[in-house]
């Protein structure tokens, strides 16, 4: 039971905060001799971190819906946006999914991707609240987008490369957020289905389904924190420390891992 509480809690954690949940994965596997989650796991866990944007966003995505269904201009445009920065992402996981995988076998991967992270998240913090802030239009959610689809790599950030990249596209941190994690949905729901495939696709075994539960429900409440730590460390117009964290573990696992 304890590696689905770890496992959970790390999931939820690191998915939200800047600092990349695939990086953190692939150090816990090296360090403690852990195995991979698994398919079935992971797809809970995935699971538990889409419940968790959901619950926390559940407003600004019922505005979103109804607006949509309204048929309003402002509401199609912005599913139009979403829609245009998720293509990267399906691209880059359709075409390279064999060297990304081979990607999550090495911590210099991981440890040099991380050094990458916090350098753009660091280049974001000196960009925080400087100008007047530009709209959120299809080049810029194109670029989001692009961002996004580097998040595949362990290392990477997707909630830290999709914030960073909006505010230094020039968007607004309230509104780099909000649409890196309306961009979220799509994301973990498409990770969470191919986990699911796979699963069918090898034939499932007899789980242990006390500790599936556990390990969605930790991911679930962990990411639910997370996700509100995030906010209020940005509101104070700070995105640094996770800046400084990802240089400092990125640099760690480079000179100790091997």
């Amino acid at each position: 039971m304890e590696r689905y509480l770890f496992l959970g809690a790390l999931q939820g954690i690191t998915e939200f905060l800047p600092v990349s949940s695939s990086a953190h994965l692939v150090l816990a596997q090296a360090i403690l001799g852990m195995d991979a989650p698994g398919v079935v796991l992971e797809a809970v866990l995935h699971l538990g971190t889409l419940l968790a944007v959901l619950i926390y966003f559940r407003r600004d995505i019922l505005l979103l819906l109804q607006r949509v269904v309204r048929g309003d201009p402002g509401g199609l445009r912005y599913l139009g946006l979403l829609a245009v920065a998720t293509v990267p992402i399906v691209l880059a996981g359709l075409l390279l999914r064999d060297p990304i995988e081979r990607a999550f076998s090495s911590t210099r991967i991981a440890g040099g991707l991380l050094l990458a992270t916090g350098t753009l998240l660091l280049l974001a913090d000196r960009k925080l609240n400087t100008g007047t802030p530009r709209p959120l239009d299809f080049p810029r959610a194109a670029g989001i987008g692009g961002a996004q689809a580097l998040a595949l790599l362990p290392g990477i950030s997707r909630s830290g490369v999709t914030i960073a990249a909006g505010i230094i596209l020039g968007l607004g941190v309230g509104e780099a957020v909000r649409f890196s994690f309306f961009l979220a949905i799509p994301a973990i729901a498409g990770g969470g289905l191919i986990s699911i495939l796979d699963a069918l696709a090898t034939g499932l075994q007899p789980q242990e389904w006390w500790g599936l539960a556990i390990g969605g429900t930790t991911a679930l409440a962990s990411g639910l924190l997370a996700i509100k730590f995030l906010l209020a460390v940005l509101g104070r117009g700070k995105l640094w420390p996770f800046g400084l964290y990802c240089l400092t573990v990125g640099t760690l696992a480079l000179i100790l891992l091997r």
